[in-house]
C-alpha cells in the first residue's frame, strides 16, 4: 500500500465553504478509488496523507496537482506501508475562534495511529499554527 504526504498552499482565499467543497469533493473521488488518510487546512495550507493503491493514490495525487486551488505542491514522503495508518477518510480544519488545546488535541487523535514521522510532521504544523 502506498502513502504520500504533502503539503501545498491554498490558491487565493479558501473559506468554509469551499473548504467544504474540498471535502465533499475529495470524500466522493477517494471513496471511490478506496484512497483513505488525513487532510489538515488552516485556511492557508493543505498538509495530507493520502493511503491506498498504488494506482489509486497516484491518481489522486494526479487531480491535487491539477486542481487550481492548490499551489505550491511539495510531497514530504512517499513509502509504503504494510496497513491503513489513518483508517477513515477525515478532514481537520480550524474555523476561526475555535480553541487552539482542543484542536490540536484533535489533531493528535486523528493521527494516533501514523507512524512517529508522520504523526510528528501533522502535530508540529498545528504546533506552528497556534504561533501563528
Amino acid at each position: 500500500m502506498r502513502q504520500i504526504l504533502y503539503i501545498s498552499t491554498a490558491a487565493g482565499k479558501v473559506a468554509g465553504d469551499h473548504a467544504d467543497d474540498i471535502l465533499a469533493t475529495s470524500r466522493r473521488n477517494n471513496g471511490a478509488d478506496k484512497v483513505t488518510g488525513l487532510l489538515y487546512f488552516d485556511g492557508k495550507r493543505f498538509l495530507q496523507a493520502l493511503e491506498g493503491d498504488e494506482i489509486a493514490v497516484s491518481r489522486a495525487l494526479a487531480r491535487i496537482e491539477k486542481d487550481a486551488r492548490h499551489r505550491a505542491i511539495v510531497i514530504l514522503s512517499d513509502r509504503t506501508v504494510e496497513a491503513r495508518e489513518f483508517g477513515d477518510w477525515s478532514m481537520a480544519y480550524r474555523v476561526a475562534g475555535q480553541e487552539t488545546d482542543q484542536f490540536i488535541a484533535r489533531v493528535s487523535d486523528l493521527v494516533a495511529g501514523a507512524s512517529p514521522n508522520v504523526r510528528a510532521t501533522f502535530t508540529s504544523f498545528a504546533e506552528a499554527r497556534r504561533a501563528a
